[in-house]
């Protein structure tokens, strides 16, 4: 190893990064580049002519780079994938240089004390007491499908997990949810015919009632209530269920109760909406994603529970190949977890707490959230333009609406509309259904952005959406 080259191409790699953070809002958002070329540009066979760092990271300015989405770019509003803030940037480098497997305490020993405080401060701001535990998780898709797990478990008296699905069972969430609950309750064994998405009210939440008059059903017919989830933060709209309402469901039903606040978890840092996620520690699990609302770079989800003890008996299994007995106090993860091999997920995290501190962050999700009310305002106070609802997070849907244009010819006309602006490249986000309508998805969760951002894209929206029907 030539540690004088990779010293060197280090400092050039750094100094790129830096430059291309800086000057992020002079680029392209996205490239509108067909995947076949991309393709025919990566066509090569493994290499074996070994190549320096420096001419390495010339192909990669030439073939990658131009061709990544600018998710740090001020107009990019789309999926819930924020714009990195550095510190966290950092905290994955040294995390990749280090490598340290998590899985098993020898492998890591600080690195598994940091997680655990990481997990901790989670817990703490979620209102958990001591007896709480949890694990950092790719993403909201494994931490769901870990709440899941631990539903089917708790509420099968943690037989499931060894004799396997018995009887009928079902798992209730809102029309709204995040598709990783369908994916969950298939890979738990019940399948996906076991989900009830029931509808919401005309503030997108869960309707109480709804539920209760499907439990009901079900139980005439013999199928028992496994999980009820609440939704703290949907993707659509940030809409927060009745989660004091559902946790007494969960508790006459002796059923476990998740929360699924993947993306509304970071309203626990805000200090102007604090009180938005009240009840989300009544839940037996929470999904968060710090990758979302914490602006910390991918990948870092996490599931939080309660009760710590559900993990070990939902998961604890030790080999002997495995098993450390020299010292009980030795955390291992993998007898509390799923994972085996485990990234150092929580580093990223903990120099993001550490550099900026917790209210620091709170200030950026509170600014998003006033850029998506500005908008709704905006649209509101607009003949042309109707918001699907007051946003209580930074997600926001708001469609153009014209009565001489059907339901079909107002689709394509979003559809198309966002479609141009993604091949211009200074803004990026979504349409979606909502109740039988198309509407466009905004959700700033981004540190560049500014009311400015959001005046430009209204305005842009207004002009195409004009010329839309002079076109027709």
């Amino acid at each position: 190893m030539q540690y004088e080259e990779f010293r060197k191409a280090g400092h050039n790699l750094i100094d790129y990064i830096t430059d291309y953070l800086q000057q992020s809002q002079n680029k392209p958002l996205f490239n509108n580049v067909e995947p076949s070329f991309l393709n025919e540009l990566f066509d090569e066979s493994i290499p074996n002519h070994p190549q320096s760092l420096d001419a390495i990271q010339k192909i990669l300015e030439q073939k990658l780079l131009p061709y990544c989405t600018n998710v740090n770019h001020p107009g990019y509003m789309g999926l819930i994938t924020p714009s990195p803030n550095p510190a966290g940037i950092l905290g994955d480098l040294l995390a990749a240089a280090l490598n340290q497997n998590l899985g098993a305490y020898t492998i890591g020993p600080s690195a598994t004390a940091m997680e655990l405080r990481v997990i901790r401060w989670l817990n703490d701001l979620i209102g958990y007491d001591e007896k709480a535990g949890g694990n950092l998780t790719s993403g909201g898709m494994m931490a769901n499908f870990i709440g899941l797990k631990l539903a089917r478990d708790f509420t099968t008296g943690d037989v499931a997990q060894h004799e396997g699905i018995q009887g009928k069972w079902a798992v209730y969430v809102s029309e709204e949810r995040h598709v990783s609950i369908d994916k969950s309750v298939d890979a738990i064994g019940l399948g996906r015919n076991a989900l009830r998405a029931l509808p919401t009210d005309d503030k997108f939440q869960l309707k109480i009632n709804a539920l209760e008059e499907t439990i009901a059903k079900d139980k005439r017919d013999s199928i028992k209530p496994l999980c009820i989830i609440g939704l703290a933060g949907t993707t659509n709209l940030g809409a927060v269920d009745d989660l004091e309402a559902l946790h007494q469901i969960a508790v006459r039903e002796k059923c476990w109760f998740h929360v699924d606040a993947a993306y509304g978890g970071g309203m626990l840092l805000s200090e102007k909406n604090k009180n938005l996620l009240k009840g989300l520690h009544l839940a037996d699990s929470v999904t968060i994603d710090p990758h979302k609302w914490f602006y910390a770079p991918l990948d870092c989800g996490a599931v939080l529970v309660k009760d710590h003890d559900q993990l070990t008996r939902s998961f604890g299994i030790q080999h002997a190949y495995l098993t450390d007995r020299s010292n009980n106090e030795r955390y291992q993860f993998y007898v509390h977890g799923f994972e085996q091999s485990k990234r150092f997920r929580s580093l990223k995290v903990w120099m993001s707490f550490q550099h900026y501190g917790k209210d620091k962050i709170g200030e950026w999700v509170d600014d998003n959230v006033a850029q998506a009310m500005h908008l709704h305002n905006l649209a509101c106070n607009s003949k042309d333009f109707e918001s699907a609802t007051q946003p209580m997070m930074s997600a926001i849907c708001i469609r153009y609406k014209n009565e001489n244009l059907s339901n079909e010819e107002l689709t394509k006309l979003h559809r198309d509309v966002a479609a141009r602006i993604e091949k211009e490249g200074q803004f990026w986000f979504a349409t979606t259904e909502l109740k039988g309508k198309t509407w466009f998805r905004i959700n700033p969760v981004n540190i560049n952005t500014t009311i400015e951002t959001m005046d430009k894209l209204f305005a842009t929206l207004q002009e195409y959406c004009g010329e839309f029907l002079i076109l027709k």
